[in-house]
């Protein structure tokens, strides 16, 4: 059986408080408070009354400031107060609706319209609180579906990358280096008038999660072509350069497959594509150049080629973080955009520190080389 609701009356008169305690007694449950600090403590409590009965003439505290405190406090604006006072001025009435209250009642009372008056306020309440509880599932639904979501996400990313990896001579550390390097630089960019309405902080983090997937098409360039160690010969290069086209077509072959177009992957595909386009339009696989070419992928090219650089391989000893500096300054308005290769100028720290966090391994050496001998014999 559910319990009684529990009302709280608020008057100074010992007479007001019994009539209307023998007027509650058969349906309610009835707290008493005598002046208005009595009666903001029993509504702080850990038992709060469903409706409060409010006296405005009392010692102290007026029912008005009583009121106002309550509407003040998120812990108690909730619970319904209908005032009950002699105060029979439509002016006084306009007050106290105007503070919050529910209700306003004149004495003296009839036994009738205060229940009848309690009960509509009690069933507006249970309705308040449903639709309040019901807003509140919804937006906890909704923020796990988006947690869950957001997770699938990563996976699907992380799944794509590592399959890359598995295929590619560079190490796992690469991908994770040339994430962060853009994340830095599309953060130091976000100022600059001509990418500030692109960089957002939702498409920096997209731009951070998609960067792994720049070289996904490598998993459809041959192994005798990916992993050979020394110069392309003939049209081994021209192979090599498709993988640009086989890593967006493959994103976009999985988006056909599940029948639409997946927002988070734009980025994704943008940068598979379009990494290794230059500025001025020697790149491939279109040859564009200047802001024709995805933002991006300019950062990615930034980055990419960084990393290149600085990193030894089986192949290739590693280069000095001047001598790359240098290569990307050379660079400037003719493989990269001027404006990314005067941000990186100044985040020279921050991509030495990304480069120390996730260095190399000897191992990681030992498995590519391994890997690379598994398939050239």
């Amino acid at each position: 059986m559910n319990a009684k609701p529990t009302i709280l009356v608020v008057d100074d008169i010992p007479d007001n408080i019994d009539l209307l305690c023998a007027v509650l007694e058969d349906d309610y449950r009835t707290k008493i408070a005598v002046n208005g600090e009595r009666a903001l403590k029993i509504a702080n409590g850990e038992s709060k009354p469903d409706l409060i009965l409010l006296d405005v003439m009392m010692p102290g505290m007026s029912g008005y400031d009583v009121c106002k405190a309550l509407k003040a406090n998120p812990a108690t604006r909730d619970i319904p107060i209908i005032f009950v006072t002699a105060m029979s001025e439509t002016v006084d009435e306009q007050l106290g609706l105007s503070l919050g209250a529910a209700d306003y009642i004149t004495k003296p009372i009839s036994a009738p319209i205060v229940q009848a008056r309690i009960k509509t306020q009690l069933s507006m309440k249970r309705v308040h609180d449903f639709l309040r509880d019901q807003n509140n599932f919804l937006e906890t639904e909704i923020e796990k579906r988006t947690r869950e979501i957001v997770a699938l996400q990563d996976v699907t990313i992380h799944t794509m990358a590592s399959l890359a990896e598995t295929r590619d001579s560079e190490t796992g550390n690469h991908i994770r280096r040339t994430a962060h390097y853009v994340k830095t630089l599309a953060e130091k960019l976000r100022t600059n008038p001509r990418f500030s309405a692109f960089l957002t902080d939702k498409n920096i983090e997209l731009l951070f999660k998609s960067a792994p997937l720049h070289d996904i098409g490598k998993v459809g360039i041959p192994d005798r072509i990916l992993l050979k160690p020394g110069r392309f010969e003939g049209n081994e290069f021209e192979i090599m350069k498709t993988h640009t086209t086989l890593g967006r077509d493959a994103i976009r072959q999985a988006e056909r497959e599940l029948g639409l177009e997946v927002d988070f992957l734009k980025f994704a595909k943008e940068i598979a594509y379009g990494h290794q386009e230059k500025w001025d339009g020697s790149g491939y696989p279109e040859g564009l150049s200047g802001d024709d070419i995805p933002i991006s992928a300019r950062l990615m090219a930034v980055a990419d080629v960084y990393d290149a650089l600085i990193s030894r391989r089986v192949y290739k000893p590693s280069m000095s973080h001047e001598a790359a500096v240098a290569i990307i300054a050379e660079g400037r308005g003719k493989h990269f955009d001027p404006d990314m290769v005067d941000a990186f100028m100044e985040l020279q720290q921050d991509f030495i520190d990304i480069a120390k966090r996730y260095a190399d391994s000897d191992h990681d050496m030992e498995k590519n080389r391994e890997k690379i001998e598994r398939f050239t014999g």
